[in-house]
Order: structure tokens, then sequence, then C-alpha cells
């Protein structure tokens, strides 16, 4: 069911379809992983409608999605899933909407568990028929990338995030797995002939998770991320999507732009750490 004004209420059954496109999504992206650097161990299960990743013990997608979303949790579901964790020497750590079953937060609880980090998980409707947005700098043309422009998406992308030290080492091997994923649409934006930002999308069941929003240093303030955003929607709306979907940190730039284009907040989501 939907608002008045088309979008979508923000209540369990939208909070499912995001869940699972964000925890398909992730496994998608382990599985590219696997056949990129198939020494790394990357693996991903479904337990008791929990999906847990592993991708390497410091890479932040090694956690848990959609807990407790599509069935109730019990104690003994749970130390399998942490055992997974376990098992590969990794952190255990769990992305819980607050959509999720009762059952959840008393085990959280009970299991020496602390609260790391919040997620704003925004949404928008999108149709074949809605206006999108209206990119303001008709010099930057947009392209869907291929495999031979995965080293120049994982370069820029590489050189827009360049700031964040600590993720080097994964940031560097995106592109590589992107390039030998099943379902990602990886997006570069050109301003007088130079890349200078990138944008990746992933298409579940009718959501288009939008991710991988990077703009090097010099490239920025310059109307790029807006004609990314907009050829990803467009897109998305070409190939059947109702839904667009992206995450942010709550209060973030990130998040202002969102909502500026569109996007409202549908839930806060708690990333919860085993200590």
């Amino acid at each position: 069911m939907s608002n008045l004004d088309g979008y979508p209420f923000a209540d369990v059954s939208l909070a499912r379809r995001l869940e699972r496109a964000e925890a398909l999504s992730n496994a998608d992206f382990i599985e590219g992983r696997a056949r990129a650097f198939p020494d790394k161990g990357a693996t991903w299960k479904e337990i008791a409608g929990t999906y847990a990743m592993y991708d390497g013990r410091s890479s932040p997608v090694t956690q848990t999605f959609g807990m407790g979303m599509f069935q109730p949790l019990t104690e003994r579901e749970l130390k399998a899933v942490e055992q997974f964790f376990l098992d590969r020497g990794a952190p255990v750590c769990h992305e819980v909407s607050p959509h999720a079953d009762s059952s959840v937060l008393p085990l959280l609880n009970d299991g020496g568990y602390q609260p790391i980090e919040f997620t704003s998980v925004m949404y928008r409707p999108i149709s074949k028929e809605s206006p999108l947005l209206a990119a303001t700098n008709d010099k930057i043309r947009v392209m869907l990338t291929g495999p031979s422009e995965a080293d120049l998406w994982a370069e820029i992308a590489f050189k827009g995030w360049s700031e964040f030290g600590e993720l080097a080492d994964f940031l560097h091997d995106v592109g590589r797995v992107n390039a030998r994923r099943d379902n990602a649409q990886s997006f570069l934006a050109v301003l007088d002939g130079r890349p200078i930002a990138t944008g990746l999308m992933n298409i579940f069941d009718g959501v288009a998770l939008l991710a991988g929003a990077s703009t090097i240093p010099e490239g920025r303030k310059k109307g790029a991320q807006l004609a990314l955003l907009e050829e990803r929607l467009r897109y998305a709306a070409q190939h059947d999507c109702d839904i667009a979907m992206m995450c942010a940190l709550p209060g973030s730039a990130s998040q202002r732009n969102a909502e500026r284009h569109g996007f409202r907040i549908a839930y806060t989501r708690i990333k919860w750490q085993r200590y």
C-alpha cells in the first residue's frame, strides 16, 4: 500500500523488501569477491532468514543483514550465526532493523552485544512515468561501464574515497570484485572527456539499491553525483523497479542530498557487535 503522495508506507512489508535487497546485493558482492580473489575465503550463508557475510576479518561487508526480518530468531539459531563468524576469526556484527521480530533484541542484550553504528535507510518511489531529476551540468556524460572499464572505474572510485585510509585495501579491490558480480551495474561520470565520479546499482525484486558514490577531489561540486543519480534512477525505472533505496550516516551530507532529491527515511538501523 502507498500514501496519497505515492510513497509506500514505511512498514514491515517495505522493510522486508529493502532488507532483502541489501542482503542479496551483499551476497552478490561476496560471490564476486570469491571469483576475483579465490584465496580470500569469501562466503555467505543464510541461517534462519539471516544473511551472514564473510569478506575478510576487516571488511565492512563482514556482518549480517536481515536478522529477524523474515522469521523469529531462537538462541540456538543466533549461536549458529555467531559460529559462522567465529570459525573464521571475524568480529560478530549484525545490522538490525527496528522492524525486526521482537525475539531479536532480548537475545542480543543477553548475548553481550553493544550498539556501535546507526544507518539511515532511505527510499523513494520510481516509475517510467514519474519525473526524474534535472542534471545541473549538461557537460557531464554518464556511461554504464562494462568489464573493459572495470580498472578505470576502480581507479576513480579509489581516488574519490582516498580520505578513508583505513579501508584502502578494501576499496582498492572493489572494482575487480564488481566486474565479476552477476548483478551489479557500474556507472561512470565523465566531464570534458575525463572520468571524475562513480556510482553503483544493484536490482533485486523491483528494488534498486544505489551505492558506490565517489567523486575525485578535483571533480567535486560540479554536478557529477546528481547526474549519476539521475541516470541510475532512469535505468532502474526502465528495468521495472518501483523503489530506489540508499543508505547513509544519519545527518550526513549524503543523507541531506538524498532527501533533497526525493528520498525519505524509512527507518534507522542499528549495528550491534558482540564483545
